[in-house]
């Protein structure tokens, strides 16, 4: 049996790119496609985009924070809040941050795909100042 899941949604592929199979614009469809919207989120700095100036994480305002399990704390906050305003296909489900070595915070959410139930992980990396 065949599951459609053209409700999940289908865009343009991040990072832009075109398809060489077929020559147009590359696209993502379904989980992946939640998947690239979840890393938008994450990557995009409040005020960049100028029509819609609230969109994004404020994870980026941690880049110069010490590296601190305070710190990977107000992460956490910040991926969850931007997740449940701008991403409506999923339910985070978790937000797992620690401070690593190396000056990064690693952040891991776990989300549940609303319309079909699938639970999924994705892991994403913040730089922090040093200790």
């Amino acid at each position: 049996m065949s599951v459609r899941k053209e409700f999940l949604g289908r865009g343009w592929a991040f990072p832009f790119r075109f398809d060489p199979a077929g020559g147009g614009v590359a696209v993502s469809e379904y989980e992946e496609n939640i998947r690239q919207n979840i890393s938008i989120i994450l990557a995009t700095r409040p005020g960049e985009r100028q029509m819609l100036p609230e969109f994004g994480c404020r994870i980026h305002e941690l880049l110069f924070a010490a590296n601190t399990r305070s710190t990977s704390h107000v992460a956490s906050r910040h991926v969850n809040d931007a997740l449940s305003r701008w991403e409506r296909r999923i339910e985070v489900m978790q937000v797992n941050s620690a401070p690593n070595e190396s000056g990064a915070i690693r952040v891991e959410v776990v989300y549940k795909i609303i319309s079909t139930g699938a639970v999924e992980r994705m892991e994403h990396v913040v730089s922090a100042a040093p200790r």
